[in-house]
């Protein structure tokens, strides 16, 4: 494994194995690129090991929109219907009764924390316009032309405008929260740095209230939420390296609201969301594994 993750050199001799069963396994980490997840799943969690999916292939709920923006048919409609969706700081009680969670994607991750409080009250219902940019490690370990040093290392670059998996993922959810279909505009772009999201995010409130009431509100939404800071505004280097999403709001003339929110892709858009969901399933801490303020750089 540390030929692989040259970190890990000294810390672990554990090596790949090319077969997961018959090995008297609690849970199975599902890292696997889009349609491969639901041709392995159905025979893990026959054999009753609890699933953790990290690809897009359980997100979508409705089989349709999953075929209209991935391609392909859906072929485990068993398992897409009971996965649970692990947007850790909204669903914990339903993922700590789960066997099958779905692990959100790091832009869906970053933007609905960020709106999630105005949805849930009522304060807003949209259209809501998001400003997404993420490190080049986003795009994956395959050497692209967009994630090519001299194509993105002095440069912000806009892709998949319009056509991005993650915009009905955001939709989807935020239409659950308020109970109604929500609008999304989402446009992600490519910035010259390997790590870390920001999403900005532009809608009208339905109601006139100060950034301190509102910012009342975001404190009460997320006060017993562990990983989730409220600041002023958010630096995408103070969560680099963590399991942290900061989100910050600021007032803009007549019920003009931009909300802000950072996180590390990899971390809480990620690994480390995943590893947050593993502890709920488990009954565990939900710190444990993840307690580190980040890098700082």
């Amino acid at each position: 494994m540390a030929d692989t993750h040259p970190s890990l050199r000294g810390y672990v001799d554990l090596k790949f194995s090319e077969s997961i069963t018959g090995q008297g396994l609690d849970v199975v980490f599902l890292a696997t690129p889009h349609g491969a997840s639901m041709k392995l799943a159905p025979e893990i969690a026959r054999s009753g090991v609890k699933i953790i999916d990290l690809s897009g292939d359980y997100r979508l709920k409705d089989p349709e929109v999953y075929k209209r923006w991935y391609g392909h048919e859906h072929t485990d409609l068993e398992n897409l219907e009971r996965a649970v969706y692990g947007l850790n700081e909204l669903y914990w009680d339903q993922i700590k009764e789960a066997d099958f969670v779905s692990n959100p994607g790091c832009y869906p991750t970053c933007s609905t924390l960020g709106l999630a409080p105005l949805f849930a009250k009522g304060l807003a219902d949209g259209p809501v316009y998001i400003d997404a940019k993420s490190g080049t490690s986003g795009a994956g370990a395959e050497p692209t032309k967009a994630t090519h040093h001299p194509q993105c290392g002095a440069s912000v670059n806009p892709y998949k405008v319009g056509t991005h998996r993650h915009s009905p993922e955001i939709a989807q959810t935020l239409t659950k929260i308020q109970g109604r279909l929500a609008e999304v505009v989402f446009t992600p772009h490519l910035i010259p740095v390997v790590r870390g999201m920001l999403c900005t995010m532009y809608l009208k409130l339905n109601d006139d209230l100060t950034k301190q009431e509102l910012l009342g509100v975001y404190t009460e939404f997320f006060r017993r939420k562990r990983f989730v800071r409220i600041t002023e505004v958010p630096w995408m280097q103070a969560v680099i390296g963590s399991n942290h999403c900061e989100v910050g709001l600021e007032m803009v003339g007549d019920r003009n609201v931009v909300v802000m929110s950072a996180i590390d892709n990899l971390v809480k858009g990620g690994a480390g969301q995943a590893v947050q969901n593993c502890n709920a399933m488990f009954g565990w801490p939900e710190e444990t594994g993840l307690d580190f303020p980040g890098l700082g750089v």
